[in-house]
């Protein structure tokens, strides 16, 4: 979305809103657009007021339509700040890593935990192995250009990578380490995608608010036919969008 570029008059020390076709709110929130910095604060409510002269009703219009919009966020207690542009992925199978650097981000996680312990029932349908099976679990934070990005819990059989605790994982790629280290690459992913709310956990770890939308990403990734990945990534919803690319199946509509 663009936003138009306005020149206010002045009075008194005051930029005066013009009079005109368009409302004085829509005026004031393309001008609060064009001035916001993607994640600082913007101006307080009175500070808008006695800059543009306008009501509190006017400010708060203008601000609860960005907000909509998704331009603008609130954030009990601190206030509401402009919204980082979202990350956009194509989906195909990369890694997080090499995602990140293809976008000109730079990559980093947050290792939570990473220890072994049993795989688990879902882990254990998803890969195929007896859920008592030794499995690494691994919990991050990942990030991009220092903000967390999402939150990813994946599971792996411990018999396949030993050793994994001695990698560096919160800087490398643990694709790069499998396939340098383990000589597995990872080649086939099935993978599901849908909505959810952060719950309390969730949004104290992306350090959002509660209830932030989230997408969550389910994927059981392969080599050579063997499943070895069971991964589930929960990516904020305000700052990564997917594109999709369609075709039809018959030709038909």
């Amino acid at each position: 979305m663009s936003w138009t570029t306005l020149t206010p008059t002045s009075k008194g020390g005051t930029e005066m809103l013009q009079e005109g076709p368009e409302p004085k709110y829509a005026q004031l929130r393309d001008h609060i657009a064009d001035i916001s910095v993607p994640g600082k604060l913007i101006p307080s409510e009175r500070d808008l007021m006695e800059r543009f002269g306008v009501s509190r009703g006017t400010v708060r219009k203008a601000v609860d339509e960005l907000v909509a919009l998704g331009a603008l966020k609130r954030v009990q207690g601190k206030g509401t700040f402009a919204t980082e542009p979202r990350v956009e992925s194509n989906l195909h199978l990369a890694s997080f890593t090499q995602d990140m650097r293809r976008r000109g981000l730079v990559p980093s996680s947050r290792i939570l935990e990473l220890v072994i312990k049993p795989l688990g029932h879902e882990g254990g349908r998803a890969l195929g192995l007896d859920p008592d099976s030794d499995a690494w679990h691994l919990r991050r934070i990942r990030i991009a250009s220092g903000q967390p990005l999402a939150l990813e819990e994946a599971r792996y059989p411990a018999a396949a990578f030993p050793k994994l605790d001695s990698f560096d994982l919160g800087e490398r790629s643990l694709y790069e380490v499998f396939a340098t280290h383990y000589d597995t690459v990872i080649d086939t992913a099935e993978q599901t995608l849908w909505g959810e709310a952060a719950d309390a956990d969730l949004a104290r770890l992306l350090e959002v608010p509660p209830m932030s939308p989230l997408l969550v990403f389910e994927r059981v990734s392969s080599t050579r036919g063997r499943a070895i990945e069971y991964i589930r990534s929960y990516y904020l919803g305000e700052r990564y969008q997917v594109h999709m690319s369609l075709t039809a199946d018959n030709g038909t509509t």
